[in-house]
């Protein structure tokens, strides 16, 4: 067998040793359709000498743009094993961020999902000078398209077809080309700090980081994956793709994003890999749900719930049950704890992932109490995502495990979190400075993240490094725990905290409007929009209480003493937050200035210009006089 150092060596590798196995699926119309790794293969093959017979080769860029599709893993698939790189991007970015992105990058050929997109592409089109083409999966709306850069993915991959019947070995000696030092994959950062930057993974990082994972999970070539995460997250090109190609497991594309939850339930699969958003909207779901039943069903569960999380906490401080408890807990799983698993298709699921940001403690606590095996998972795109990960049975919602098997981590006076290993990545794209500067003397990547090891060896990540911060008087101040408690409340969809070198904690809150707006709507409370439900005096009276609620779990010094209701939710067009829904606090801070300058002055109101961004870039605004309140 050939060496398995690449990702197109492991491809023909599965179809040697697996060629009638599911590998991928996709949800159409209703139906799932099932490809084997003898039709995976194919497809990637006839994408690849397709791209070839267009000038595609070593070194060049793709890029895919679109939700979860077959087609789009194909042709990342199709560019590594002709020795280019594949540039996955979000499928919600603005025009502006796309421009950036693909012209940074170099990109030289676009495979879109559909006419949303590939529309999208052509709006900037005359800022990409590297484009050759622009292929598109699902044809449906492009009829009437004319122009020389567009091609049907079908059509590139007949070419492909007839290119292989002519040439037979083209395709498996262009795989036997690639090295594991090629870069395989370009994965833009966040851009918490400024703009994205394009982090380079070569083979060897992409298939022995996975390597890693696979082993620490004991990821099965009988698993059964949803793959619903933005393709350009790292998390799903380690956790879903390459984890998928190395164990033969098999990837599962939902019909759309509307339909996740229900094509989850309907599969039922064997492991979940999900952002904190997704656990904290699952959550308060299930609370929203359990309020609004039945008086019966309502006390049942409160009890119930109650049961889990006295068993959850006896388990996670080493203690034994007591009989009673172990028995009510069993009467529990019957009529509780079962059914809300089997409700959200978790049934199956031998694991459950969170990572990319911390989740809060009492969430993380509520599923483990539920019977869903969570735990926390730690990495960056730098690092191909894996540093460390909680084993079985040592699930905290303090640490995020101890480092993976081959991978090293130490802390550095300064408490910053530094590594080493086989994922960490080749470099910034273009961006030698910033390369040098994410590296210590040593050869140490700086993760940015301050942390700790405890007693055990588990990692503990405090925050990012420079958000650490001290209240005036000298307590501890660390943004992301005040905000995590915050958004464990089912009202509550997103909050930013101050309080830096400050005499206290102030925090601006985004309602979630699903939640609040059922909640008006069962008070008789009319409301047309976001901004008039949040700045309703009811409004601002049950988030009130839902921050003393939680005021009473935390030390003085960080209690949250003032508060803002924001008029919209923070989004990702308005550069507020990033594609993966981390805050992007120095353009908040400076957005927001007069909102921090009124809490701490003492201020009732503040005058608020809210910008809403269009798909195109364009810009709205509006002006509002906002509330602040004091939290007793």
């Amino acid at each position: 067998m050939a060496d398995t150092g690449t990702i197109p060596a492991l491809l023909l590798r599965n179809g040697e040793v697996r060629p009638d196995k599911p590998a991928i699926r996709e949800k159409n119309y209703g139906i799932w359709v099932t490809h084997d790794w003898r039709s995976y293969i194919e497809n990637v093959r006839n994408l690849a000498l397709g791209l070839a017979a267009r000038g595609f080769s070593k070194g060049d860029k793709l890029a895919v743009i679109g939700d979860n599709r077959p087609q789009l893993y194909w042709a990342q698939l199709a560019a590594m094993c002709l020795g280019g790189s594949a540039v996955p991007v979000y499928q919600d970015s603005i025009a502006r961020e796309l421009a950036f992105v693909l012209n940074n990058a170099e990109v030289k050929v676009i495979v879109a999902e559909d006419q949303e997109q590939v529309d999208k592409i052509l709006s900037i089109r005359d800022e990409l000078p590297s484009l050759e083409l622009l292929a598109y999966s699902d044809p449906r709306g492009m009829t009437e398209y004319d122009d020389s850069v567009l091609i049907a993915v079908d059509a590139l991959q007949e070419e492909g077809r007839a290119a292989a019947s002519g040439d037979p070995d083209a395709f498996a000696g262009a795989c036997r080309a690639v090295a594991p030092g090629d870069i395989a994959l370009m994965c833009y950062t966040s851009g918490t700090t400024g703009m994205p930057k394009g982090v380079m993974l070569s083979h060897g990082n992409l298939v022995q980081a996975a390597g890693i994972y696979c082993r620490t999970e004991d990821v099965r070539e009988d698993d059964d994956y949803l793959a619903y995460l933005p393709m350009a997250w790292v998390g799903d090109v380690m956790y879903g793709l390459v984890a998928a190609i190395i164990t033969g497991a098999t990837i599962n594309c939902p019909e759309g994003p509307e339909t996740v939850r229900r094509d989850m339930r309907e599969l039922g699969p064997t492991g979940i890999i999900a952002a904190p958003r997704l656990w904290e909207t699952l959550l308060s779901d299930i609370q929203v749900r359990a309020e609004d039943s039945s008086p019966l069903k309502r006390t049942v569960f409160r009890h119930f719930r109650a049961v889990a999380e006295r068993v959850e906490t006896l388990n996670e401080e080493g203690r034994d049950v007591p009989p009673g408890l172990r028995l009510r807990h069993a009467l529990g799983e019957f009529l509780v704890y079962g059914p809300v698993r089997d409700q959200y298709g978790l049934r199956r699921a031998r694991w459950a992932l969170t990572g990319g940001a911390p989740l809060g403690p009492d969430t993380f606590r509520f599923f483990r109490a539920f019977g869903i095996n969570l735990k926390q998972v730690y990495g960056s795109t730098e690092v191909c995502g894996v540093i460390s990960l909680q084993p079985d049975g040592q699930a905290n919602p303090d640490t995020v495990g101890p480092a993976c098997d081959g991978v090293a981590v130490r802390i550095a006076e300064s408490g910053e979190i530094l590594v080493k290993g086989p994922g960490v990545f080749a470099g910034y794209f273009k961006a030698e400075a910033a390369t040098a500067e994410a590296f210590d003397d040593d050869g140490w990547f700086r993760t940015g993240d301050a942390g700790l090891m405890d007693d055990r060896g588990h990692l503990v990540v405090i925050d990012r490094a420079k958000d650490v911060g001290q209240l005036s008087d000298g307590s501890a101040y660390a943004p992301q725990f005040v905000e995590n408690k915050l958004k464990f409340s089912p009202y509550i969809s997103e909050a930013v905290s101050f309080g830096d070198r400050r005499p206290f904690i102030c925090a601006m809150v985004a309602i979630d409007f699903s939640t609040v707006g059922s909640w008006a709507e069962k008070r008789a409370l009319p409301f047309t929009n976001y901004m008039d439900l949040s700045q309703k005096p009811e409004t601002y009276e049950l988030i009130r209480g839902e921050i003393e609620r939680i005021n009473r779990g935390l030390p003085e010094a960080g209690r949250i003493r003032r508060f803002l209701l924001l008029g919209k939710d923070l989004d990702a067009d308005d550069a507020e937050v990033t594609r993966t829904r981390k805050l992007r606090r120095g353009f908040i801070a400076d957005k927001y200035s007069g909102v921090i300058e009124a809490f701490y002055g003492g201020g009732r109101d503040v005058e608020l210009r809210t910008a809403v961004t269009f798909e195109d870039g364009r810009e709205a605004f509006i002006d509002n006089r906002m509330q602040i309140q004091d939290a007793a």
